[in-house]
């Protein structure tokens, strides 16, 4: 399948370059129904490879490229459910994402995420697994999970520390603070910095220059620079689990269901 409009997310192939484009209101969080979609696509990867070279995922909300995970939905998901099945619930959800990322990371494709405005929770993770992230210079970067009592479920941590060194792994995840796409890119984190609104197109001139070279290479070569942490992923599912069952988190999360601000989850 070259092409598909989804709910949540569309896809078009042209020029040996895949574009997923994430079109969720009212600002692509994760959700179930994202999810489903995020999965038909990593199914439509074997079939894709015939026709393209590269990935690029981008969004085409003006708010950003994806403000995290759904929290409405995870919270109201959880509360009609009496504390014992919670976790369970939710490690099954952990698990089938991380299931996708991990097709998604190590997809024999050269990846590249093309972000603007907030890029925050399960956003930066969604933007962590591809190959190389160029950035429309307003982008902003940030792990809020630790004011809701909580770390990244969406592999995160790992792939953080794969890609960065300790300090500054530690730094967005103890703080909480976000970083512009200037820090982004002087720390390692970001390849490409782009004009305003202009992302996209330096994406695809990317993808062009990727799409030049022999595939096998390019996949042996990605192979080696970027292992998967399967072990350290297991662990970070285990410790968002135990985390989640904890009174605070649920005080957290209602605090953020209740807000009646425009956008919650921004500093």
């Amino acid at each position: 399948m070259k092409s598909f409009r989804g709910k949540t997310l569309s896809w078009t192939t042209a020029d040996g370059t895949v574009e997923l484009a994430l079109h969720r209101e009212p600002c692509n969080e994760i959700g179930s129904a994202t999810l489903t979609e995020l999965e038909f696509f990593a199914a439509a990867l074997e079939t894709l490879k015939k026709d393209a070279q590269s990935v690029i995922i981008c969004s085409t909300r003006s708010e950003g490229f994806c403000a995290g995970a759904d929290l409405r939905e995870l919270y109201q998901r959880s509360q009609p459910l009496p504390v014992e099945k919670r976790v369970p619930e939710l490690r099954g959800f952990l698990e089938r994402i991380h299931r996708v990322m991990n097709t998604l990371d190590a997809a024999p494709f050269t990846t590249i995420a093309a972000v603007h405005g907030v890029v925050f929770g399960g956003g930066f993770e969604l933007a962590l697994i591809c190959d190389l992230i160029v950035a429309d210079k307003m982008a902003r970067f940030c792990f809020p999970e630790l004011r809701l009592g909580l770390i990244p479920g969406f592999g995160g941590i790992p792939r953080l520390k794969r890609d960065l060194g300790n300090a500054v792994v530690r730094d967005l995840l103890l703080t909480g603070r976000s970083i512009n796409a200037a820090k982004a890119q002087s720390v390692g984190l970001v390849s490409q910095i782009a004009a305003e609104g202009d992302a996209l197109r330096v994406a695809r001139a990317t993808a062009a220059q990727a799409n030049k070279f022999d595939r096998d290479t390019a996949v042996a070569a990605k192979r080696f620079l970027k292992p998967i942490p399967h072990e350290e992923l297991r662990q970070e599912i285990d410790i968002f689990c135990e985390l989640f069952s904890r009174p605070a988190v649920e005080a957290g999360l209602r605090k953020f269901v209740e807000s009646t601000d425009a956008l919650p989850y921004l500093p």
